[in-house]
């Protein structure tokens, strides 16, 4: 890689990719594009026949299994980032999960498993991969979560998970206050809505998108390449006074009332 590239020997791990169409796909070419060098997981052997050609293409030297369910999964990456590299500089948790019966009803209905399994995998993992980076991440680095503007305001069918990522961005800003004074840095990047795997999952998902097209000050879908271009910039040492942010990515649409 170019030695002006801004992230050149850099290290990072992408959790959350599961297609060419994922919002981590996106982020894993502009880290790469930008000189890292990445380690990637898939979720389970039925999606690693999807991730297995993306890691090929961005050269990645770590491809290993990691379902944050499953346990001593994600130990055995952080281990075998230490063996590979000897550190980490970055990484990005792009995933979340609801049960759909209560992804799709009420709040007020949401069942303790199903709500305890949302934020188990979609808040609680961000947590456990911090406490696992930190004493990798030897010089500082920039640990970047996913969040959704559902987690600030009402969004129609976006339901228990508005609850699950509020709670996610909380996180984010007492990580950053945590761990602040080892130069790492604590982000979430808040994309607008993009037609991925996971939004699939959330009803009336056109109806959301068309809205949003239809208010926001740019009026144009949001894609995987810029929200990747903007979650790199974040691992960036011109980014190092930069930390417990919420970025949005969203043709502005969290401006509007």
């Amino acid at each position: 890689m170019h030695p002006q590239h801004p992230l050149a020997d850099r290290k990072g791990l992408v959790v959350g990719i599961a297609n060419d169409s994922s919002v981590a796909w996106g982020c894993a070419q502009a880290y790469r594009e930008r000189g890292a060098e990445l380690a990637i997981t898939y979720l389970n052997e039925k999606s690693e026949r999807f991730v297995r050609p993306l890691a090929e293409a961005v050269e990645a030297p770590i491809l290993m299994p990691l379902d944050v369910r499953q346990p001593g999964q994600m130990e055995a990456v952080f281990e075998r980032i230490e063996q590979t590299w000897g550190r980490l500089d970055f990484l990005l948790h792009s995933i979340a999960f609801a049960p759909g019966d209560d992804l799709h009803g009420r709040v007020a209905d949401c069942s303790l498993a199903g709500f305890q399994l949302a934020m188990d995998v979609s808040c609680h993992s961000f947590i456990r991969m911090a406490r696992l980076a930190e004493p990798l991440m030897k010089n500082g680095g920039c640990l970047t979560t996913m969040t959704y503007i559902g987690s600030q305001r009402v969004v129609p069918n976006y339901n228990m998970m508005g609850p699950v990522k509020a709670a996610l961005e909380s996180v984010v800003r007492y990580l950053a206050a945590e761990l602040g004074h080892q130069g790492i840095r604590v982000h979430a990047v808040s994309p607008g809505p993009i037609q991925t795997r996971a939004a699939s999952g959330i009803a009336q998902f056109d109806h959301l998108m068309k809205d949003v097209l239809q208010r926001a000050p740019v009026t144009r879908p949001v894609t995987i390449e810029e929200v990747g271009t903007a979650t790199a910039a974040l691992a960036y040492d011109a980014a190092a006074s930069i930390t417990g942010s919420i970025v949005y990515v969203d043709s502005g649409f969290n401006v509007m009332a």
